[in-house]
């Protein structure tokens, strides 16, 4: 059966007191309408259009990389007119469409999947996603016929006596049949005090219809919505605690759960331990056996089994096996760190791959080289990779040794088992097997200091 979803991202979301968008506030390092896309694509939806509105070409600029398509709406007249607003996006297709808000970033895959799987198996129309809570003031309330089936959603301020008694609330999530929600469409009507077309209306119009429409329980906590900088913390609290314990379950250890920052998409072998203060986004993946020290911040990174990362950053960058990094290393984006590899404290590398058993300890720059294996870096070296226009490599074999305070100015080759000086500048190739000394004469002036009363013995 075909399948397409609309999210529903047009919203001003003026409580956030933001110049960004509503749905591009992000929640555990990803925006929310990012979050919910992603989702729907858990659960196999061939095609997903967003509805999108105030901001819109930011809103585009965040989610062009999802292969999805959007419906405008240029006016924000409710529920309801979104969906009429994508019309377009429906016409012509059969078979079930998912209508999530772009806001609500808690639903699970597994939740999402099962409401789909009752909607088909029930033969509904229509199926909404319910929650049962307590205290349901404020909730359009589920109201059911006689067959248990879902015969409106009414408002809370419209509730009769009898109606103000129900738990079951509106999650705000629902699965159509395509070619009947087109029809109900049709019948929406802003008649009433806000002057919005309201999309639950289209449950009672297919009831009325005598079309069956069903439902499906979801845990409260996953249909929650944001409509403030409150909400928006509260709903990142709850996501990061889910994905936290998911580890934790997997046998990822995090010494202090509630100080670990971990992305939904982060992937974790086990026996991986986590200390407080870190951050891990992205695409990240921490192999076996790493330990991930207090204060580190991974980025859509690859870290190989066995490596140490402390109180460093790493971005969208490749460290191999058995490594230590840091602490307060900078790997900066597309570098490759190989194996048994060493890069220590304020050292930086940029753009770089660092060949296997390699050590670059201390105060070291890093930037724009091919480093072979077993390379020696001393302190307060720089490859000086940038000539004031372009950008220049530096190369360096195997076995090289590379003395403190040595500057290698690219385009430059330091050959394999070759030494250099300390306090060399190197402009030149580096031949295999020599020593390069690339530095001034020392010439001593006595009494140069006291001739200029630079200096007095007390």
């Amino acid at each position: 059966m075909y399948k397409c979803a609309l999210v529903l991202a047009a919203g001003q979301g003026t409580r956030m007191k933001s110049k960004l968008p509503k749905v591009l506030h992000k929640v555990c390092g990803k925006s929310m309408v990012n979050h919910v896309i992603d989702t729907l694509r858990k659960v196999n939806i061939d095609d997903v259009n967003v509805i999108i509105g105030t901001g819109a070409e930011l809103v585009r600029e965040s989610t062009e990389d999802k292969k999805v398509s959007y419906s405008l709406q240029e006016e924000t007249l409710g529920t309801g007119h979104a969906v009429i607003c994508a019309k377009e996006f429906l016409k012509g297709k059969k078979g079930i469409v998912a209508i999530a808000n772009g806001d609500a970033p808690l639903i699970e895959p597994e939740t999402l999947e099962n409401v789909i799987n009752s909607h088909i198996n029930e033969k509904n129309y229509g199926t909404i996603i319910t929650s049962i809570i307590e205290d349901s003031t404020g909730y359009g309330r589920i109201v059911r016929n006689n067959e248990g089936n879902v015969e409106s959603i009414v408002e809370h301020k419209d509730c009769n006596e009898e109606q103000l008694e129900i738990k079951e609330i509106n999650a705000g999530m629902y699965i159509f049949d395509i070619e009947e929600l087109l029809q109900a469409l049709d019948k929406l009507s802003n008649n009433n005090s806000q002057k919005e077309y309201y999309l639950t209306d289209v449950i009672e119009i297919m009831a009325k219809k005598g079309l069956k429409v069903g439902s499906v329980v979801a845990p409260f906590e996953e249909t929650l919505g944001v409509n403030s900088r409150v909400q928006l913390a509260e709903v990142e609290s709850i996501m990061r605690k889910k994905i936290n314990e998911r580890h934790l379950v997997n046998g990822v250890t995090i010494i202090d759960p509630s100080n670990t920052y971990i992305g939904r998409d982060v992937k974790i072998e086990n026996d991986v331990i986590i200390y407080p203060g870190c951050i891990l986004e992205g695409n990240t993946i921490i192999s076996e056996d790493c330990v991930i020290l207090q204060n580190s911040r991974i980025v859509d990174s690859f870290i190989g089994k066995g490596t140490e990362v402390q109180s460093s950053v790493i971005l969208q960058s490749k460290v191999g096996e058995n490594t230590h990094v840091g602490p307060f290393a900078y790997i900066r984006p597309e570098s490759i760190i190989g194996d048994d590899v060493k890069i220590g404290d304020f050292v930086e590398i940029k753009k770089s791959t660092i060949g296997n058993g390699t050590k670059v300890s201390h105060l070291t720059y890093v930037g724009d080289a091919e480093v072979g294996k077993n390379v020696n870096f001393g302190c307060g070296t720089v490859t000086v990779n940038y000539d004031g226009n372009k950008k220049h490599l530096t190369k360096i074999g195997d076995n090289a040794f590379v003395g403190c305070n040595t500057n290698l100015v690219a385009p430059v080759e330091v050959e394999e088992g070759a030494y250099i000086a300390a306090g060399s500048t190197i402009t030149t190739t580096v031949p295999s097997d020599a020593l390069a000394v690339a530095r001034a004469k020392q010439v001593n002036i006595k009494n140069w200091v006291s001739r200029r009363g630079l200096y007095h013995k007390k």
